[in-house]
C-alpha cells in the first residue's frame, strides 16, 4: 500500500540551480498529462522550486534505471541519450515510508537550502493545487497532502526551527526596531535594487511613513517613492539635501562610497541625536570611519552575516526535534492510508448486502415468503434489514481493529 509512494528528486543538495533547469517540465498542463500516461502513472504531484524539482508518483512501476532514464526524456525531451546517464547520477529515488518522510521533510524545511524557512510549505501546497487542477492526483496523493502539510505545522509549532531571522534584510529591519527610531521619524533610502525593495516592504508593514529616496535612476526611485508614499530623489541630490534623517539604509551597486564622512556631516548639519545606518552594500556604501566622530550605530552586511550564520546554527539544532516529529508521522500516516485503502476497498460492501438481501427475497425465499402471513413477513423483514445495517459495519470495525498496535 504505502510502498506505491514514490520520489523522483534532483535538488541544490547535488547540482547547481543551472543544470536544475533540465529537469523542469516545460508547457505544464499538457506535458504532465502525457507523462503521467507514458509512464503508467495513477497519481502524480509536481512541485519545482529555485532549488529543486520533485516528482511524487502513486504507482506500481518499478524505479529501475531503465524507468528512470525514460522519465528524464519524458521531461526533457531535448536531453541527448548520453546527457541522461550522466544526470541519474544526481537523482534521488524515495520509495514507500521514505518516500513519505521525504515530503515530510520538504514542507517542514529541513531539505531547504535555508532551513527553517516557511515558504517552502506554500509551495508545496500551491503545487499540490496545481497537480489536482490539472487532474494529475487522486485520494492517495491527497491525503498524502494534507497530512504533510499537518506534519510541517507541528513541526514548525513545537519546534524552535523558524525562530531567529537569517535573510540580511529581516535581520537589518530587526536593527531598526529595536532601535530608538519611530515609524514617524525620517528614513533616507539610498537605492532602489532588489535589497532595497525587500526593505521598503517591511517599512510599510510597519507602517514608516516619513521616507525618502534617493537613486541614479529616477524611474526606479518613483515607482519605489509610489509603493511607499515616499518622496523620490536623484542621487546626486543627496548632497543637496536638507530635510534631515534619523536613519539611513544604503544598498547600491556603486563601487565607491555614496556617504562619505564630509557628506554624512552635511546631512546631519548641526543635529546632535543619535542616528542608526545600515549599510547593506557590497562594497561599503558608508565610510567606516563615521562612528568614530558621531553618535551613530553603524551596522554592515558583514556583521548580519555573521548574526545570519549563528541562527542558521541554533536553527539547525533544531533538526533533530523536527526529525523525531516527522519519524511519529510517518508511523501515524501509515495506519491512516491503511485504513483509507480499507474503507476504499469497502465502499460497495453496503450495495452489495443490499443486493444480497433482495435476492434472498425476490428469488431464493420467495415461494416461502409467499406463504407467510403478513406479520411474519414483516418481521423477517425487519430482521433483514436488522442484519443488513450490522453486516455493514462489522468488518470496518474488525479492520480498524487490526491497525490499532498493539500494547
Amino acid at each position: 500500500m504505502i510502498d506505491r509512494y514514490k520520489i523522483i528528486t534532483i535538488t541544490h543538495h547535488d547540482l547547481n540551480v543551472n543544470e536544475l533547469e533540465k529537469f523542469v517540465v516545460k508547457n505544464e498542463a499538457d506535458a504532465l498529462s502525457q507523462i503521467k500516461e507514458v509512464m503508467g502513472i495513477e497519481e502524480l504531484q509536481y512541485l519545482s522550486t529555485c532549488n529543486r524539482v520533485t516528482f511524487l508518483f502513486y504507482t506500481d512501476e518499478v524505479m529501475s534505471e531503465d524507468y528512470l532514464a525514460k522519465f528524464l526524456i519524458a521531461v526533457n525531451p531535448e536531453l541527448a541519450k548520453e546527457k541522461v546517464s550522466t544526470l541519474l547520477r544526481f537523482v534521488k529515488v524515495f520509495e514507500g515510508a521514505p518516500a513519505v518522510e521525504h515530503m515530510f521533510s520538504i514542507a517542514s524545511s529541513l531539505d531547504s537550502l535555508v532551513v527553517g524557512e516557511r515558504e517552502i510549505l506554500r509551495q508545496c501546497k500551491d503545487s499540490y493545487t496545481k497537480s489536482a487542477g490539472l487532474q494529475l492526483t487522486g485520494d492517495n496523493i491527497r491525503i498524502l497532502s494534507e497530512y504533510t502539510i499537518q506534519t510541517a505545522k507541528d513541526v514548525y509549532s513545537n519546534t524552535r526551527i523558524g525562530e531567529k531571522p537569517i535573510s540580511v534584510v529581516s535581520l537589518a529591519i530587526q536593527k531598526l526596531l529595536g532601535s530608538t527610531v519611530k515609524p514617524t521619524d525620517r528614513v533616507l533610502l539610498i537605492g532602489a535594487g532588489e535589497t532595497i525593495e525587500l526593505v521598503s516592504k517591511f517599512l510599510q508593514k510597519h507602517e514608516f511613513t516619513n521616507i525618502s529616496i534617493f537613486n541614479r535612476s529616477i524611474d526606479n526611485a518613483k515607482k519605489l517613492s509610489d509603493f511607499l508614499k515616499a518622496k523620490a530623489f536623484h542621487l546626486s541630490e543627496l548632497k543637496s539635501y536638507s530635510g534631515g534623517f534619523d536613519c539611513i539604509i544604503a544598498c547600491t551597486g556603486a563601487t565607491d562610497l555614496i556617504v562619505t564622512q564630509q557628506l554624512y556631516e552635511a546631512l546631519l548639519r548641526d543635529d546632535q541625536d543619535q542616528k542608526l545606518v545600515i549599510d547593506l552594500a557590497v562594497p561599503n556604501n558608508v565610510a567606516r570611519s563615521i562612528p568614530n566622530d558621531h553618535d551613530v550605530e553603524l551596522v554592515d552586511i558583514e556583521a548580519l552575516r555573521e548574526l545570519a550564520e549563528e541562527n542558521m546554527k541554533f536553527r539547525q539544532q533544531e533538526v533533530g526535534e523536527a526529525s523525531k516529529i516527522i519519524k511519529e508521522r510517518v508511523n501515524s500516516f501509515t495506519k491512516i492510508h491503511q485504513q483509507r485503502q480499507i474503507e476504499r476497498a469497502l465502499i460497495d460492501l453496503p450495495q452489495e448486502i443490499e443486493a444480497v438481501k433482495k435476492r434472498a427475497i425476490e428469488k431464493v425465499y420467495s415461494k416461502e415468503l409467499e406463504k407467510l402471513d403478513s406479520g411474519t413477513k414483516e418481521l423477517i423483514h425487519e430482521m433483514m434489514d436488522y442484519m443488513q445495517q450490522k453486516c455493514v459495519g462489522i468488518p470496518m470495525k474488525i479492520a480498524k481493529k487490526s491497525l490499532v498496535p498493539e500494547k
